[in-house]
């Protein structure tokens, strides 16, 4: 959302530039200033919370000019630079607040823990109405659609750090009994088919060649593939994963989901850092608008 912002404001000196109201270099020096704020000021405070503060920001400006100033000002006079920005930017913004907040927002995929239904690099679309409408700063729920479901690839706020956003498949819905042995997964006492494919190889950090075995696995209605590595994990003794490999079968409380990877043995999820509270959805996953490096990728549904 920062792009559109910058792009927003290129557009806006360049035509500044064409009216020879700015100055190359002050174009220039400016243009680096916003992106140093922008990227300084959403690094400390939530984005979301960032965007309001610049709507209401650019939106106070233009109000108090039109109920005040504006009437203070000489017939014919030109609106000050401030304002210029103001009225410039707050349409921007607002429609940039609007669709990130209740529609649709933009991500980056950035590892291979959900291969391979989603590769790093992936931009995918994510529909923030889907799990309900929430206020775009605390996250609560002013107006509930749906729940996540068995199989939903959703983005969340990662419960140790919620300021950053993660992006994992449902497995296990409050109340669900879930177990993982040897591999397999067993929900509510169903242990769920799946279909081996043809070996997938990939390249992970460090430009290391891995090779694991593809399955096809279908939870509840969702059919979609895993990939399962040669190796097995290791868990501290109070993480959900200790319990799987005791063959303990664990139970979802209420208000909280159940998340794995589909990269199964390269994924910290669940199994690592526990359950997702309600209150941290964002949203489900549905398109692969860009790829910068498999361009046959662009278009593409999540499932």
């Amino acid at each position: 959302m920062i792009i559109y912002l910058l792009v927003a404001f290129a557009a806006y000196c360049v035509v500044l530039l064409v009216q020879r109201k700015l100055t190359l270099g002050l174009f220039l020096f400016t243009e680096f200033a916003l992106v140093a704020l922008m990227l300084a000021v959403s690094s400390i405070i939530p984005f979301g919370l960032f965007m309001l503060l610049m709507l209401m920001v650019t939106g106070g400006i233009w109000l108090v000019d039109s109920l005040f100033l504006k009437k203070k000002r000489a017939n014919g006079s030109e609106d000050p630079e401030v304002l210029e920005y103001a009225k410039s930017f707050f349409p921007v913004i607002l429609v940039v607040f609007f669709v990130r907040s209740f529609i649709v927002e933009p991500f980056k995929i950035p590892s291979g823990s959900m291969m391979p239904t989603l590769l790093t690099g992936d931009f995918i679309l994510v529909n923030k109405y889907t799990y309900g409408l929430r206020d775009p700063v605390l996250n609560h729920t002013f107006y509930e659609v749906n729940h996540p479901q068995r199989g939903d690839v959703f983005v969340f706020h990662y419960p140790p750090e919620p300021t950053t956003n993660y992006i994992k498949r449902v497995i296990g819905l409050p109340g669900d009994k879930i177990r993982y042995l040897d591999k397999r997964l067993t929900i509510n006492g169903e242990l769920l088919d799946v279909a081996e494919l043809q070996r997938y190889e990939y390249v992970e950090k460090g430009l290391n060649m891995m090779t694991a075995k593809r399955y096809s696995e279908k939870l509840g209605q969702v059919a979609h593939d895993i990939l399962i590595h040669d190796w097995d994990n290791s868990y501290s003794s109070d993480e959900i994963g200790a319990k799987f490999a005791n063959g303990e079968e664990i139970t979802v409380p209420a208000g909280q989901y159940f998340a794995m990877g589909d990269n199964r043995d390269n994924s910290k999820d669940s199994r690592v850092w526990g359950f997702v509270p309600e209150r941290n959805l964002v949203g489900k996953a549905f398109f692969i608008w860009m790829n910068f490096d498999q361009a046959s990728r662009i278009g593409n549904t999540i499932k």
